[in-house]
Formats: C-alpha cells, sequence, structure tokens
C-alpha cells in the first residue's frame, strides 16, 4: 500500500463514524445478540447450527413400476419411512413447522424418485402465481429439494415445484456463492390438490445428474417448503434463517442409493433458423437461414464436455433498458443459455452465501471489476451480435479438482477481425467450506496483427470462526505496449447472521491493467467497502406487521494510487420488513465524483466539465406483498445530482389476476436540473412486459419499452412451446420504431427457431 494512503486514511479524513463502525463491526461478531434484542429462534447461533445431529432418510427400491401422476397410491409411498419433522426458518427460526410435511425417496434402474405429502390445513389459501418454467419461487408455495450428488457439502441440483405443478431447476456452487438458474434437466413431475394439501411426485433421471461412484451410497439432501400466507419457510434439516437451501453443510444424508447407476450421457441438439430482418431505416427485408448444433457428452460420471456450432440466440429476451446517471458504461447481465451454463464456476471474487444473496447479485452491477464477463465474447460495445464458428467447454471434477475450460472463435466483422477467447478455471475444495482457485483468461486475433491480452490469477474462499468469510484474489494481465500497473487484487472479510452482518474490503486496480474478458469500469484506483446491519426482531413489533428491522450502511471509498480521493458513494439506510413480506427503506446517500475528462450524460445537454462534485439524495424505497394479484415495487429519489438537483422515480405495477397471466408496468424518470449552462433534462423509460402460459409447456412472453426522449419503441414478443424434454419451437417478433416525425422506417424481424434435442 502506498505510504501515503496509509497516513491519509480515507475513513478519518472523509467520515469519521467509519472510526466507530469499523469498531462496532469488529466487536460485534463476539457479542451475544439475546443480550441486545429479544428474538425466537437462538439468535445468532451459526456455529450451533453447524455442529446439530445430521439428519438422515433411506432411499427405497421401487420393486415395482411408479406411475407419475401426483396421487401417492403406488405401495411403496406407503410402505416406506418417510423424511419428518420440518422446522422453521421463518418466521420463528427453531420451532416445528406450522404445517406437517411428509417426504419420501426410491429409485429404480434409471431414476430418482421424490414424493412429498404437504398437509395443509387451510388448502383454500394456497397460493399460486405462475406456471412458467423456473418460475419464482418468492411469491407462492412450492416444494424443493436440494441433491449434493459429490457429497462435497458444496455443491448440488435443486429441483421444485408449486401446487400448479410447474418445474424449476438450478446449479448451486459454493453452497450458493454462485447460482445458475437457467441450467436444464431433464425430469418430470407432477402434483395433486387434496382435501387436507397437496402432494408431489418428482421422476429425476441419474443420467441428468453428475456424481462420483464412490459417493453413490451418501448423497447430501434437503427438502423445503415455503407457506406463502404465513410467509413461512421450512427445513428437513435445519437451516438458520441468515440462510437458505443452498446451505449444504448444513444438509442431511440421503443413505442406500445403487452402486452401479449410469451416470453419462449423450445429447445432440440441432436447431433450424428461418426468418427475415430489416435494420431501422434501412429499405427492405433480408432474408435469414440458419443451422448449428450444440453437444453435451458425459466423458466420465463428472466431467461433461458441451461443442456448439454456430451458435444461435434469437430466442433471447432484449436487454431492458436503463437510465445512465455515471460516467461509466452499463451493465448488462448475461442472457445466453450456452454461457449461463456451469457459470459459476467461472466466478472469482466473493459472493453471497445468505439472504441478501439476491440483494448482492444486483449491487454485483455495480462492481467495478468482474474478471470473467462472458458477454465479451460474441457480442460488441452496442450489444451487437458478433457470430461465433465454434465453442467447447468442458466442466467437472478431475482428481479431485473442479475444472472448467472455454474455447470460442468469433468470425470477422466488417473491419472488425474475428478472435480465439480461452478460459481455464481450476479450484480445489479444503477442509469443510473452504477452496482455492487459479484463472487464465486469454484473447487472440485471428489474423496477423498479434494483437492479445491474456489474464492470469489465483484466488482463496475460506470459512474462520463465528462463520466469517475471507475472501481474495490477485490477477495479473498482460498486454502488447503495457509494461507496469497490470495487475489487480481485492480481499474482504463477510459475516453473515440471523442478528448483524458485515463486509469489510478493499479493491485495488493498477493503471496498466486490462481485462478484454471481463467487465471494468477504470483502472488505477484503489476502493474500500464497509458493510454493516443490525437485524433486530423486537417481539412486541410482530403483532402490529413488522417482522423485522434493519440499520444498515453499505460505504464506498474511491482513491487513487497516490492516496488522492476520487469518488465516494455513501448508503446509510433504516429498512422495516413486514410479516407479509413487503418491505419499505429509507436512506440518505451522500457522493462524491472527481472526473479528468468532460462527459455527456444526456446527448441532448451540454456536457458536464471536468471537476469535482459532491451530493447528497434521499430515497425511499417500498414493496409491497409480492403474493398479492396486484403488487408495487416503487424507488423515489430527491435531493443533489452531480452540480445540481433531482428527482427520479423508479416503479414497476404488477398484476397476476390467475397463475396464467402476469403484467408489470415499470417507469424509470429522472428530472434533473444542473447549475451548468444548457444542461437541464428529464429523461423517461417506460416498460411493460406480459406473460401468459397456456399450460406447463407453452408459453407467450412480450417485453415493450419506450424512450419518451427519443421517441423511440422496442418491442419483443417470444412464443415458447416446448414439444419435447429439452427441445423446443421459438417464434419470435422484433421491432424498433421512432416517432419523431421524421419518416424513419421501422426496424423488424420475424424469426421461427426449432430445436430438436435427441439423447442418447
Amino acid at each position: 500500500m502506498h505510504p501515503r494512503s496509509v497516513r491519509s486514511h480515507p475513513w478519518a479524513r472523509s467520515a469519521s463514524p467509519f472510526t466507530l463502525l469499523a469498531i462496532l463491526v469488529t466487536a460485534s461478531a463476539f457479542v451475544r445478540p439475546d443480550s441486545l434484542h429479544a428474538q425466537t429462534g437462538g439468535g445468532d447461533s451459526m456455529v450451533a447450527a453447524s455442529e446439530r445431529p445430521r439428519p438422515s432418510l433411506t432411499a427405497t427400491e421401487a420393486i415395482q413400476p411408479i406411475q407419475l401422476d401426483g396421487l401417492l397410491d403406488d405401495a411403496i409411498w406407503r410402505t416406506a419411512s418417510p423424511a419428518t419433522g420440518f422446522v422453521q426458518a421463518e418466521p420463528r427460526e427453531g420451532q416445528p413447522a406450522s404445517e406437517r410435511t411428509e417426504v419420501w425417496v426410491a429409485y429404480d434402474d434409471e431414476n430418482l424418485y421424490v414424493a412429498a405429502y404437504l398437509h395443509d390445513s387451510q388448502p383454500d389459501a394456497l397460493v399460486v402465481n405462475d406456471i412458467r418454467k423456473d418460475f419464482d419461487q418468492e411469491s407462492q408455495d412450492v416444494f424443493a429439494v436440494i441433491l449434493d450428488t459429490f457429497a462435497d457439502r458444496r455443491n448440488g441440483y435443486v429441483f421444485m415445484t408449486n401446487p400448479a405443478g410447474a418445474r424449476g431447476d438450478m446449479q448451486v456452487a459454493n453452497e450458493g456463492r454462485e447460482i445458475n438458474e437457467n441450467w436444464d434437466a431433464i425430469w418430470s413431475v407432477e402434483t395433486r390438490r387434496v382435501a387436507d394439501g397437496w402432494t408431489v411426485e418428482m421422476e429425476i433421471p441419474f443420467r441428468a445428474l453428475r456424481f462420483d461412484l464412490e459417493t453413490i451410497d451418501r448423497w447430501g439432501v434437503n427438502f423445503s417448503r415455503r407457506i406463502r400466507r404465513n410467509n413461512e419457510i421450512a427445513y428437513w434439516a435445519p437451516v438458520p434463517r441468515a440462510y437458505d437451501l443452498m446451505r449444504l453443510s448444513l444438509a442431511g444424508d440421503l443413505l442406500a442409493l445403487p452402486s452401479a447407476t449410469a451416470g453419462r450421457d449423450l445429447r445432440v441438439k440441432p436447431y433450424v433458423l428461418a426468418g427475415t430482418v430489416r435494420d431501422t431505416g434501412a429499405e427492405g427485408f433480408d432474408g435469414q437461414q440458419e443451422f448449428g448444433v450444440d453437444v453435451k457428452y458425459g466423458l466420465t460420471r463428472s466431467l461433461t464436455l458441451d461443442i456448439t456450432a454456430n451458435p444461435d440466440f434469437a430466442q433471447v429476451e432484449q436487454d431492458e433498458q436503463q437510465v445512465n446517471l455515471t460516467q461509466f458504461s452499463l451493465f448488462f447481465p448475461e442472457k445466453r443459455e450456452f454461457f449461463l451454463e456451469n457459470s459459476g464456476l467461472f466466478f472469482v471474487g466473493a459472493g453471497s452465501q445468505g439472504r441478501n444473496r439476491r440483494f448482492r447479485q444486483f449491487l454485483a452491477q455495480g462492481q467495478d471489476l468482474l474478471v470473467f464477463f462472458s458477454r465479451q465474447i460474441g457480442l460488441d460495445s452496442n450489444r451487437q451480435a458478433v457470430p461465433i464458428k465454434v465453442g467447447v467447454r468442458l466442466t467437472g471434477k478431475i482428481a479431485g479438482l473442479q475444472v472448467g475450460g472455454i474455447a470460442m472463435r468469433t468470425d470477422d466483422v466488417g473491419d472488425v477481425p474475428g478472435n480465439d477467447f480461452g478460459v481455464v478455471r481450476l479450484r480445489k475444495n479444503i477442509g469443510a467450506s473452504s477452496d482455492v482457485g487459479a484463472i487464465f483468461l486469454t484473447r487472440d486475433a485471428v489474423d496477423a496483427s498479434g494483437d492479445f491480452n491474456r489474464v492470469y490469477g489465483v484466488d482463496g474462499n475460506f470459512r474462520l470462526p463465528a462463520d466469517i468469510e475471507w475472501n481474495s484474489y490477485v490477477i495479473q494481465s498482460e498486454t502488447p505496449g503495457v509494461d507496469d500497473g497490470q495487475y489487480a487484487f481485492r480481499t474482504s472479510l463477510n459475516r453473515e447472521g440471523n442478528f448483524h452482518h458485515f463486509t469489510i474490503g478493499v479493491l485495488q486496480i493498477g493503471e496498466g491493467f486490462a481485462d478484454d474478458l471481463g467487465f471494468l469500469r477504470r483502472t488505477g484506483v484503489r476502493k474500500w467497502t464497509l458493510e454493516w446491519g443490525l437485524r433486530p426482531r423486537p417481539e412486541g413489533l410482530r403483532t402490529k406487521g413488522i417482522r423485522e428491522l434493519h440499520p444498515h450502511i453499505r460505504w464506498n471509498y474511491f482513491e487513487d494510487l497516490d492516496g488522492r480521493k476520487l469518488a465516494k458513494n455513501f448508503h446509510s439506510g433504516f429498512s422495516l420488513f413486514f410479516n407479509n413480506g413487503g418491505f419499505v427503506e429509507l436512506s440518505v446517500n451522500p457522493a462524491f465524483q472527481r472526473i479528468a475528462e468532460e462527459f455527456q450524460i444526456d446527448e441532448r445537454i451540454a456536457p458536464i466539465p471536468a471537476g469535482s462534485y459532491g451530493w447528497t439524495d434521499w430515497r425511499l424505497t417500498v414493496s409491497t406483498d409480492n403474493s398479492r394479484a396486484v403488487s408495487l415495487f416503487g424507488s423515489f429519489t430527491t435531493g443533489g445530482l452531480w452540480s445540481g438537483t433531482q428527482k427520479t422515480v423508479n416503479s414497476t405495477v404488477t398484476i397476476k389476476p390467475t397463475y396464467k397471466f402476469r403484467a408489470s408496468l415499470g417507469l424509470q424518470r429522472t428530472a434533473a436540473q444542473l447549475d451548468t449552462p444548457d444542461a437541464d433534462f428529464t429523461t423517461s423509460f417506460w416498460t411493460m412486459r406480459a406473460n401468459y402460459s397456456f399450460n406447463r409447456n407453452m408459453f407467450v412472453d412480450a417485453l415493450v419499452q419506450y424512450d419518451a426522449a427519443q421517441d423511440l419503441f422496442n418491442s419483443n414478443v417470444r412464443f415458447k412451446l416446448i414439444h419435447h424434454a429439452l427441445s423446443d419451437l421459438f417464434i419470435v417478433w422484433n421491432e424498433q420504431r421512432f416517432f419523431t416525425g421524421e419518416n424513419i422506417r421501422a426496424g423488424r424481424s420475424f424469426q421461427v427457431k426449432v430445436t430438436q434435442m435427441v439423447a442418447f
């Protein structure tokens, strides 16, 4: 660290409360929460939770075929012993679940079967809001199972359903530090509503899973149930409310599985696409005819090879427009299926393993460095597709190592040459819950220029006493013509507890660092981070509808490598979480930015001059019960912005009259008055989403966006039919139209894509 930054520490220099809060964070790791507030469920007793006896369930061999109909009338479900005794995590941790749940597991030569009887004293009050694939599990009643097939207490597969039989599945890595919600398996589920609740039967082919024959006799397993009307979550193997089903170190054992079951498969999935496209402003349409193929092969029972030739992503939903009030490029998440599968293995950095996971994933969009960001492959800076010729991915386990590799080549586009991209990732588990890893990234131009970029480094994630997690990485880059400052490092301490949570960390990026396969905001910067919060649950507030209080801070301070202040974003908030799942938050957000060059925040106004700017805004955020037929999310900001003031609204209204239909209308609007000539502006984005599910295998989705400032209208309508397992028919319509009166011809495209998966 530079001596100057040690002598003039940002906490002391910019915000004296940091000193006190840092002391509080350190001390709070050892403070007993029951001395500070009244709550049920054992407070912050994470260590005690990990020391509880691990429950076990014996799988039963199915001698006769099981009829998958959700009725639970097969003989095996009457004779096998079920898993019972579910325990609440919410609302009263450690107490028995309010409704009885029974779960059985059976198997035959090819499949694993999971059956559940979810008793309910109010069967008419079951909440069902969706039957789409990978439905929203937080707004309805849900039953889920997680399978730790390698028995490593870290990684697993999740399968879930609701009373209407919707299917959801995902991959989990490192106890939820990385989650792949776009992973798809061939499996089936049927449900039935009965007089005292609902029942479930799942059929999961062994060939859809990866596992080690040496651990087939003992897998990790856990079951969860959400009773939405109570906003209740219960687990078979108890999990503290700070975490969720992905906390595999607390899962139970599934015993007596067969010792010789097939775990490899070969899937070939060709596609054919036909369509017609007219670019915005163009005269005529151009025809499209494309074909390609994806191949998935289980090289071993724990190692999978994926090959794609001429991949197409016509069915991928458009990016949602955003208001950008900063000097940096916006972050748009990856949505392409090939890059999302097994993506967690390639993640480097700190992730969330607790209840703040969704919030932290949102904050990932504001990270200053994502070491690997797959959107850099096959998309240009304007988010336009760059043709991919071929791609290969290898993921799984070899000799106790988790391994991942990606190799892809993009085609030439105009004067821009194609590139070869490569990623290699290794990770080794250490002890019960720690791991170390290494990553190598490369981009090489395929022409004779010799242009390239390399990034390589190591990382580690360690779980320390008191459930504190230490995450760190050190990486180096190599770029022609750059000699110095080609490095970056990050280290942080994190704790997610029932009563308190904190993060303390530092990120430093050298002046010459470059990462062509990552997401990078700026170089030559040091970023200090402090997050801290309390989560008391005073018993007296429960009767008033308030489940939890959450005073918290999230402070980021930036300086250059000589210790000069560059920026700060200090969020200090107070949240109320209600019994029904809604919340409200009031926050104050002091900010500072020093910019070396002018930049244009909106093309209609004059640029913001170089200089230093400080301001403070106040924000009110409200979210109502999302299980209701009508729900609202709204964020309202007022106060400063750069050299002036702002009033910003970001709100969404969602209606769900039935579980087959949902629609939402959103508005992002900012009205700003800046103390710069010709710098006042108002920008508005309207977004409308609608979905109709004809059944569990046929859907239509629409996304309509309107930019009022440009009079620009974008629409994306997608019809999807799952005609066989992992085989789809897509019909996609896109339109871009200007209403400026200049008679610009609308851009349009109509595409039909058919995929057919053949398994061997």
